[in-house]
């Protein structure tokens, strides 16, 4: 059995399709491999985060001095029901094969992504306007910024990439090259909130606690 069909059992490329299983699992290698990349980049943003969290923090606030948790919680929240709804999605995409339905949830989608990020911005607001917390006060908070704010921009590029797809799912309907399309920003969702969970307890969370 292929890749793609391993994957993804319940997405048929259909044989007349100008995709063919092959090429569709040449493809979904090739995305686990930017993925993988991709990781590799938090990995080095994170391992920053931690060494400036320790050693950058002399001319500026610490972690507990300016983080709350209720706001990053919310956040938390919204983006875990992003990657919830995209689920719903892709089930629609694979089974049920309603597109209005898949529509709805990849609206409530890219709706929730853009309140996260819009969530992200008025933290930042927040941290410069009450606590005089910006990029260049200190290593630390330049480390900070630096890890959300790159996750923050990887959502705001799903969202967009989300648009495009929709556009394509309106005008030429689920067919075989949109359906694999789709698939790869599901993966990519799902990455940046399973990188979200470990920008929640590591930098937030530890940094409150600890």
């Amino acid at each position: 059995m292929k890749l793609y069909q391993r994957l993804h059992p319940g997405v048929n490329l259909g044989p007349t399709d100008p995709e063919s299983h092959e090429e569709a699992e040449e493809k979904i290698f090739g995305f686990w491999i930017f993925l993988m990349s991709d990781l590799v980049l938090f990995s080095v943003l994170f391992a920053t985060y931690a060494a400036m969290s320790i050693q950058g923090v002399a001319q500026g606030p610490s972690p507990k001095e300016i983080f709350d948790l209720s706001p990053v919680f919310v956040e938390t929240m919204v983006l875990l029901a992003s990657s919830f709804t995209f689920g719903l999605a892709i089930l629609e995409l694979k089974y049920r094969k309603n597109q209005g339905r898949l529509a709805l949830w990849l609206t409530l989608t890219g709706l929730l992504g853009a309140l996260f990020v819009g969530l992200e911005l008025n933290d930042y607001r927040i941290l410069l306007a009450e606590h005089g917390a910006a990029p260049q006060t200190s290593g630390f908070l330049s480390a900070y910024y630096l890890l959300t704010g790159t996750h923050a921009l990887h959502v705001s590029v799903a969202i967009i990439w989300l648009i495009v797809l929709a556009v394509q799912l309106a005008t030429l309907g689920p067919v075989g090259p949109v359906k694999l399309r789709l698939m790869r920003p599901a993966l990519f969702w799902h990455m940046l909130d399973i990188i979200w969970i470990g920008i929640f307890t590591f930098v937030y969370l530890y940094g409150v606690v600890l």
